[in-house]
């Protein structure tokens, strides 16, 4: 499912066209997503201006004058600019006309994705009420980690992928993080270090912006805004890779199941 890295660049490719356009029409041929699209967003969207496209996590938010729109990806989900005109591909959910001819279409095949119409900046919008801290932003550091995590048990690879501790890291990345970090991913997350913790979340930081710089990784569903695929993926470790040998070490990578999560990693460079 689209990551961290490619919502970000989603909203990189996206912002651009839509910030200070307006909307002149709301299309919404599915309302079924995993939460119904509500029946009045269309009135309420039409005729209101996009004055900036941000993130918090894995959601895009739309600033509108007094409202924010949520958008989710889900795990299949992707926008498309197109011109007005162009007929919908099937799974083609829902589209944003903007006035200077131009439609943001919202495709997803499983139906995973949202979209919600919150008040204000949306940030006391129930999904997005209880987030952590965002792993790019001040408030994530080493230490944040290390007081978070005291007295758990919890595996540490699924500590940091809870949206509690830190927001939009997911598998891939979290797998990525932890071999440069040098912790096992089953570790108890309340044995890690203060020292480890350090150098895990500047692993953390590091992978996620080098991902956002190559447009995201590629997997089974996503491409970026323009249908460009992301290329993170040619620079994945462990990720992917059970069987291969390490390129640190040359140990085969071994796959085992972390928080019900197929998890790789190296034997050898991870303790």
């Amino acid at each position: 499912m689209p990551e961290l890295p490619e919502v970000e660049t989603t909203r990189r490719g996206v912002a651009p066209h839509v910030s200070r356009a307006t909307i002149s029409d709301v299309v919404v041929r599915d309302h079924r997503l995993r939460w119904p699209v509500a029946e009045d967003l269309p009135q309420r969207l039409r005729g209101r201006q996009v004055s900036a496209v941000d993130r918090r996590a894995k959601y895009l938010l739309f600033r509108l004058d007094a409202d924010t729109l949520l958008l989710h990806l889900g795990m299949s989900g992707s926008l498309r600019l197109v011109p007005a005109r162009t007929p919908p591909e099937p799974h083609a959910h829902l589209d944003l006309v903007f006035s200077h001819g131009q439609v943001l279409r919202f495709t997803d095949p499983r139906r995973f994705g949202s979209v919600h119409l919150a008040p204000g900046d949306g940030g006391s919008h129930p999904l997005l009420a209880r987030l952590g801290p965002e792993p790019l932003g001040d408030g994530f550091t080493g230490e944040w980690l290390y007081q978070r995590s005291r007295g758990r048990r919890q595996a540490v690879k699924a500590f940091i992928m809870d949206a509690a501790t830190v927001v939009g890291v997911g598998n891939i990345y979290a797998a990525e993080a932890l071999f440069r970090a040098g912790i096992h991913p089953a570790r108890a997350a309340g044995r890690v270090s203060r020292r480890r913790y350090g150098e895990l979340a500047a692993a953390v930081q590091a992978v996620l912006t080098e991902a956002i710089d190559a447009g995201g990784t590629t997997l089974r569903d996503f491409v970026g805004s323009g249908g460009r695929p992301g290329y993170f993926r040619q620079s994945l470790s462990v990720y992917g890779r059970a069987g291969q040998p390490c390129r640190a070490c040359g140990a085969p990578l071994r796959l085992i199941q972390v928080g019900q999560r197929s998890t790789c990693y190296c034997s050898g460079c991870q303790r």
